[in-house]
C-alpha cells in the first residue's frame, strides 16, 4: 500500500527537487563568478537546505548525534558509510560550518544541474574508480586544500552505496591519503542510517516516512595513532552502530 500511495508524492517531490536544482544553478555561477568562494558556498548551503525541505514532502526527517563532538578551527576528515545521495544532502547542511568537501566518482562532474558545478567548482574533487592512479594527485590535492583552510573532506570508503544498508569493505587507500598530508586532522567518523529507505523501490517510486539519522562518534587527532589503529577504530566506529 505504501508503494501505491508513494507514487503520487514523489512525482511531486521530484518536481520540487528538479525546480530547486533548476533555480540555484545560475545562483551559484553568479555567487561564485561575482563575489566569490564565501557566497557560492553559502548558495551551496541553501540549496541543500531546500533539498532537504523537498523530502520532507516524503515525510523524511533528519536526526544528527553528538554534533558538538566536531573539533573546530583544524582540519576535520569524516568518514562515513554511504546508502544514498541523501547522505550527502544531510551532511552538507547540517555540516555546513566544517565546509565539507567530497571525494566523488567523476560521472556526478556533469550532467546534473547544481550539483555537477558544485562538485567541480566547490572544492570537493572527482576520480575516476578505474583509474587509481589519477585518484593519488587528486586526494592528495585536497588534503592540502584542508590542512591550509582548516576545512573538511567527507570520504565514502565503500566506494559505493549500499542498497541494503549492510555495509561493505572499507578501501584505505583515500583515508590513508589524507591523514598523511593533513597531519593536524581529526577523523570523525559517521554512522548513516536509514538514507538507503529512501531508494529502496529504486529511483521511482520513493520511500516513504523515512527517518535518517546521522551519529557522529568521538573524534581522533590523526597525529596520536598509527594509521591502523586510525582504520580499525573509525571502521569500527562507523559499522558497530548501522542499524539493518
Amino acid at each position: 500500500m505504501q508503494k501505491i500511495i508513494s507514487y503520487p508524492i514523489s512525482i511531486v517531490y521530484y518536481l520540487a527537487f528538479g525546480f530547486c536544482l533548476i533555480v540555484f544553478h545560475p545562483i551559484q555561477w553568479i555567487c561564485l563568478n561575482v563575489f566569490g568562494y564565501q557566497a557560492h558556498k553559502k548558495s551551496v548551503d541553501y540549496l541543500n537546505f531546500c533539498l532537504s525541505k523537498c523530502t520532507n514532502i516524503l515525510g523524511t526527517t533528519y536526526t544528527f548525534e553528538n554534533k558538538e563532538r566536531i573539533p573546530q578551527n583544524v582540519p576535520v576528515i569524516f568518514v562515513a558509510n554511504h546508502q544514498s545521495l541523501f547522505d550527502i544532502v544531510g551532511i552538507i547542511w547540517y555540516l555546513r560550518r566544517n565546509h565539507p568537501k567530497f571525494v566523488s566518482k567523476k560521472e556526478l562532474g556533469k550532467g546534473i544541474p547544481s550539483v555537477s558545478y558544485n562538485l567541480r567548482h566547490g572544492g570537493s574533487v572527482l576520480i575516476d574508480r578505474k583509474d587509481p592512479k589519477q585518484a593519488i594527485p587528486t586526494i592528495l590535492g585536497l588534503s592540502k586544500y584542508i590542512e591550509k583552510h582548516k576545512r573538511s573532506a567527507v570520504i565514502f570508503p565503500e566506494g559505493t552505496r549500499s542498497k541494503d544498508g549492510v555495509p561493505k569493505e572499507f578501501a584505505e587507500n583515500g583515508i590513508k591519503m589524507l591523514c598523511k598530508n593533513a597531519p593536524s586532522a581529526y577523523i570523525v567518523p559517521i554512522t548513516i542510517n536509514n538514507s538507503w529507505k529512501m531508494v529502496r523501490y529504486g529511483a521511482f517510486p520513493m520511500g516513504l516516512g523515512t527517518k535518517l539519522q546521522f551519529i557522529i562518534h568521538e573524534p581522533m587527532a590523526v597525529k596520536d595513532y598509527s594509521f591502523e589503529e586510525l582504520m580499525t577504530k573509525t571502521k569500527n566506529a562507523v559499522v558497530q552502530s548501522i542499524k539493518n
